[in-house]
């Protein structure tokens, strides 16, 4: 795989943790890797606690949007070499063909934008999946991806997804 490899998160809706995944890997991604967001049925708009998150931890938000995943099943779309999901429902959707077979996994968390409560309780959610979605993201950007073969990082994402707490 050449480098930076690019990384697409899918949720349905891509309105919070998808957006909250593309921007922790954008952050501690460095040149290593490039950060994409999409969702099967995208709510058309970042939630915005996630974007008042995200900003006050200095995190990037430039360019986020909530986006259908078709973009980047297309022949002008940027060649993946992961697909991760990040919710329960797009794991058991099915999926585009990707081009060039990215390497996939499922990252289940729980999702912020479903909690019902005060704004306080909400934002709570919301902290804790970015805590989730960082420390699974850090396990992965610890990988030795250069030396392994797509079958030991399928399992190691498989892995991280199943073995990190949600």
């Amino acid at each position: 795989m050449p480098q930076p490899y690019n990384v697409l998160f899918l949720c349905t809706g891509n309105s919070a943790r998808s957006i909250l995944a593309e921007s922790l890997l954008t952050a501690h991604g460095e040149d290593q890797f490039r950060a994409y967001s999409a969702g099967s049925y995208p709510k058309g708009t970042v939630r915005p606690e996630a974007l008042r998150l995200l900003r006050a931890l200095d995190l990037p938000t430039k360019g986020l949007r909530s986006k259908s995943w078709v973009e980047f099943a297309g022949p002008d779309a940027p060649y993946m070499d992961f697909v991760l999901t990040v919710c329960d429902d797009a794991a058991g959707e099915v999926c585009p063909v990707w081009p060039g077979k990215p390497i996939t996994a499922h990252w289940g968390i729980p999702d912020p934008a479903a909690v019902d409560g005060t704004e306080s309780q909400i934002a709570h959610a919301f902290n804790e999946a970015l805590r989730m979605l960082e420390r699974r993201i850090k396990v992965f950007l610890a990988l030795p991806i250069k030396q392994l073969d797509a079958i030991a990082i399928k399992r190691e994402l498989d892995a991280i997804g199943g073995s990190l707490p949600a």
